[in-house]
Formats: C-alpha cells, structure tokens, sequence
C-alpha cells in the first residue's frame, strides 16, 4: 500500500505492507529532482517501482541500511539503467549482501521483509549528491544506527532525517540504538538553518528547530532521571516502570527487540553503569 502527497518540489511515498485491509508500520520514501531518499520496505517494492514508472529517477540515497528503508533498491537498480545508489560506507555490505549481513527477528521479517541486493557507493560526510536543481549535503548522524545519515539542502534548509527524528516522547528504544549518540546527533543537526524537516516515518515538520529542541531536551532530561534513580540503587527494570509505566504492545510485538528496557539500558551503557 502507498500514499502519496506533495510538499512543494519534494514528493513523500508513504509505504506499509497490507493485512486484512490496513496498512502496518509506515515507512517513508521522499522524491526530488530525480534523488530518491530511502526505498522503503520489500514488500512494497514492485509497487514503489511501478510508482515511479514515469519518474525521472537517476540517483538513491539510503538514510540507513534498516530493511525498511532499502527494501526496493534491488528492483529499482535492476529495472533502471545508470541508476547509482549511495549510502553510509558501513551500510554497503548489508546492501550488497542483505540476508547475511543482517539479521531480522520475526516481526521484521513479517512487516518489512528482506531485500534484494543491491550495490552502492560510499557517501561521506560532507560529500554532496547534486541533482539539476539541488545540492544535498551527507551528514552523518549515528545513533539510531551506526550507518545513519541525513541528507540536507543548505538553499532550501531541506532536512531529511530518515529515523534520527521521528517525532514523540519516546518510552521505548532498540536495543541496538544509542540513545547518546541520537542525542548528539539530534544537536548536529539543530544547529543547521532549516525551514522543512521531511522524516522517515513521521509527520514532515514546518518549524524543525524547535521540535528538535523539544526533542533534545525531552531526551536529555530522561537520561538525568533515569542516571539518579540508577544511582539510588534502582535496577533497569524498576526504572522502566517508574519512568514509562506499564508493558507496551510493540514490546510484545517485536519480542522485546523494542523496549522501555532497552532504552534505559542505553543511557546507563554509555556512562558504564
């Protein structure tokens, strides 16, 4: 299933997997100017790619090598000549080699899929794709993954941020995230002159300074809480409740690999706790 809406120039594909009618876990594509910003998830793929039939395509940028976000490279590359695919250089081998490079628990594999293969080229930070019209500048921004990256247009101070920024109060973490490195990740990238935030699965934002803001001292302010409760002598488990309350459904949904847990576990990592 896709939706498809317009922001001015930059055109956003919303893309789920679809049972008994409705569509799951929403993961967010952005065309401009012949650049492609993730490919979504392999479900949808022959989708996607019928989509963009009468697109001008030339170039993919991956935010990140997460199977919902690189899911139709492989069609893409196969069915258009010339296409070149740039991503993180750690994200390379889980393009290249998706199944071995990458494990996915049941409830990925159920959501999103595997992809196809497909093969990239290496974009550093601060390297620039260039398209007719724009300029989008890498940046990288760890901690979600260790390959994430945000693309940003200096001109139009056009942020896409692919799962650095996907807006809430988070209560729950991956258990492979770095909440700290988020957090630093999140200032770099508030220090930047924006006018438009386009996320990977979440509400595409007209005033990102200040939700980025609110964002970063949300996180801070968890990470003082839950490092004094830790210091009172408190356990990890104990603080997940105090803190985010009961048990969530995404962790029964994806078996504990997405938890409150797992975020206060971050935190108390990084200060070796």
């Amino acid at each position: 299933m896709l939706k498809i809406n317009s922001f001015g120039d930059v055109t956003r594909i919303d893309s789920a997997r679809t049972l008994a009618g409705k569509g799951y876990y929403w993961t967010t594509a952005y065309l401009v100017d012949g650049l492609l910003v993730d490919t979504g998830c392999a479900h949808t793929a022959h989708e996607l790619s019928t989509a963009l039939n009468d697109s001008e395509l030339t170039t993919i940028v991956n935010t990140h090598s997460h199977e919902d976000h690189i899911g139709a490279n492989g069609i893409l590359q196969a069915s258009r000549k010339g296409i070149e695919i740039r991503a993180h250089p750690l994200a390379l081998p889980v393009l290249a080699h998706p199944r071995e490079s990458q494990s996915l628990q049941a409830y990925r594999r159920l959501v999103w899929g595997w992809p196809e293969p497909s093969q990239g080229a290496p974009l550093r930070d601060g390297e620039v794709v260039e398209t007719p019209r724009y300029r989008f500048q890498a940046i990288d921004t760890p901690g979600h993954s260790p390959d994430h990256l945000c693309l940003f247009e200096q001109e139009r101070g056009w942020l896409f941020t692919g799962d650095l920024f996907v807006g809430g109060r988070d209560r729950a973490l991956r258990v492979d995230s770095d909440v700290w490195g988020i957090i630093a990740s999140l200032k770099r990238v508030a220090g930047l002159a924006l006018t438009w935030m386009f996320p990977g699965s979440a509400q595409v934002r007209d005033h990102p300074r200040q939700e980025l803001m609110d964002k970063i001292e949300y996180l801070e302010g968890t990470g003082q809480r839950i490092l004094e409760l830790h210091k009172r002598g408190m356990s990890a488990p104990a603080i997940a409740r105090s803190l985010f309350g009961g048990p969530m459904r995404i962790e029964f949904i994806t078996a504990g690999h997405f938890s409150r847990r797992g975020l206060v576990d971050s935190y108390l990592k990084q200060h070796g706790r």
